[in-house]
């Protein structure tokens, strides 16, 4: 039997300390309504599982996009988590495949209207005795502009040459020059009477490119095992984000400092009688290439231009000789071009207002486009209402796009004897309504309302230090230029002998992939800060230059 001594004296010195204790909790205890509020604010309860945690993240990532307050500094934020760029699905507006609206009008969230006319909102833009007017006193100066840029155009290149898509480039040229030519007598004639024309900009063969997150789409085979991979089964339902590049050419553009008046309020766009059709098949199945770049958005022009806000864009659509034989769905193909183009322009301009993929627009914008060739004209009118089409916004999202679009109609019949034979005067009475549509300023809205109200671009930051740097990283994004070390690249051989087969175990590792990391998830910012020489260090201890990363 095992016996402890005790000591006496501990038990002693240990009881007073207990006592005390339980005074102190019965004093805690009666004054406990002093101390404790009567209302308490608990944390929410978040659902823990995985499934619930990725979500939280992806919103957290779109919060911190929110809170960017340059235009500038919100892309260089959104391309952050890719050092290489994404694996964009590459659109061209040049190259509309077969059958393709419907998986247009998905990933742009986009309802086409049933009538092949231009929405009620245009019987009011002018009388119609004025319009009449109009119409009787530029038909004239219309039908020799068109008679002298098609018959010049044609006479030289009757000669023989070595184009290998010769009715294409001609279409697209005609368009081209008619383009040019109508707008310019459109311009004058029209500008003594609307003088908002007057302070419209005109951006020739702009540089359109658009980049957004589109959700929804069925992930491929090779997504799926990698998620496995990650041990990321239960989000394997979870809709898929594919980033999108659309790369534009319109012939010609025309901005205002205002935006067009709404077709429709925002609220009436909800109508859930507007069906989408959920085409969930990926875009390569239609033709379109994936290329690992970085996401660039630019609506013809920088940050700071005051023409923020569309007024009209002319578009060819020479691309029609080259559709398949024994296909005719050439009212379709214009049908998702003017889709594309038009979201696309109004996408740029929307990003440009401080709105990005991630965060939804608070106010409608419009555009008015026109496709043509010279003899054929599609008039097209897009109301932007929502740009919310990434991840699970794809179903629930109750905003519509919407898109008026006109079947193509022919301005002629044919040129003989330098006149123009049956001259429509409907195209006529259409494009002057596109030009006297005048913009009007938006009362009550606050156009910027993720922007800086001091600061809203780079240029206006006052640290020199900062806004150089933040510029010169925006503009290398935009240019797309090569870094100076080559892409990491994995072969063919290599997939097939040492990851899926295993069969070379005894090879050196050299590559990122052999150490089991993939180099394409590296993110913008890692990578060493750019070294300060000695001489040009404002003190001798910052080594590194700094980094002004959103």
């Amino acid at each position: 039997m095992l016996l402890v001594k005790i000591n006496s004296r501990l038990c002693v010195r240990n009881s007073p300390a207990i006592l005390c204790n339980r005074q102190l909790e019965t004093a805690i205890t009666s004054n406990s309504n002093e101390i404790i509020p009567e209302e308490v604010e608990y944390p929410p309860i978040q659902d823990i599982s995985y499934k619930a945690r990725w979500r939280r993240f992806r919103e957290t990532w779109h919060e911190e996009v929110k809170q960017v307050k340059t235009v500038e500094e919100k892309m260089i934020k959104i391309n952050m988590p890719r050092y290489w760029g994404f694996r964009c699905m590459m659109y061209d507006e040049g190259k509309i495949v077969y059958h393709e609206l419907p998986h247009a009008q998905f990933v742009t969230r986009t309802y086409v209207a049933s009538d092949t006319q231009l929405p009620s909102y245009y019987d009011n833009v002018i009388e119609p005795e004025k319009l009449n007017k109009l119409c009787e006193e530029i038909k004239k100066s219309i039908e020799d502009g068109i008679v002298f840029q098609m018959s010049s155009f044609k006479q030289v290149h009757d000669k023989p040459h070595e184009l290998i898509n010769i009715d294409r480039e001609i279409d697209d040229a005609n368009g081209n020059l008619v383009s040019k030519n109508v707008n310019r007598i459109m311009l004058a004639k029209l500008s003594k009477e609307y003088p908002h024309l007057l302070n419209t900009q005109i951006d020739f063969e702009p540089r359109i490119e658009a980049f957004w997150m589109a959700g929804g789409m069925t992930p491929s085979s090779c997504v799926i095992k990698g998620m496995k991979n990650r041990g990321q089964d239960e989000i394997l339902d979870e809709p898929i984000d594919k980033p999108l590049q659309y790369l534009g050419n319109p012939s010609l553009q025309l901005r205002h400092n205002l935006p067009l008046k709404e077709i429709l309020p925002m609220d009436e766009c909800e109508n859930p009688e507007w069906e989408i059709p959920m085409h969930r098949y990926d875009s390569r199945v239609y033709g379109h290439a994936l290329k690992r770049r970085h996401g660039v958005t630019i609506p013809g022009f920088w940050p700071g231009d005051s023409g923020e806000f569309s007024l009209m864009s002319y578009h060819k659509r020479g691309y029609l000789y080259q559709r398949p034989e024994g296909v005719d769905d050439d009212v379709n193909a214009l049908k998702t071009q003017a889709i594309y183009a038009n979201y696309a322009w109004l996408f740029g301009l929307a990003s440009h207002l401080g709105f990005t993929t991630f965060n939804d627009i608070t106010y409608p914008l419009v555009n008015q486009s026109i496709t043509t060739n010279g003899q054929f004209w599609s008039f097209c009118v897009y109301q932007l209402n929502t740009t919310l089409v990434n991840g699970w916004h794809s179903e629930k999202n109750p905003k519509k796009n919407i898109c008026w679009i006109t079947e193509p109609l022919k301005l002629f019949e044919k040129i003989e004897d330098g006149k123009l034979i049956g001259f429509n005067d409907e195209v006529l009475k259409n494009l002057i309504k596109f030009y006297v549509n005048t913009p009007q300023e938006r009362v009550g809205v606050e156009l910027r309302p993720y922007l800086d109200s001091e600061a809203p671009r780079v240029a206006d930051i006052i640290d020199d230090e900062k806004r150089n740097w933040l510029e010169d990283r925006y503009k290398y994004i935009m240019s797309l230029r090569p870094r100076s070390r080559l892409m990491p690249e994995l072969y063919s051989w290599e997939i097939i002998y040492k990851f899926r087969f295993k069969t070379r175990p005894l090879d050196k590792k050299r590559t990122a992939w052999d150490f089991g990391h993939n180099p394409f998830l590296r993110r913008m910012d890692d990578h060493a800060p750019k070294y300060i020489p000695k001489a040009l260090r404002k003190t001798k201890r910052e080594k590194w230059e700094k980094t002004y990363y959103p």
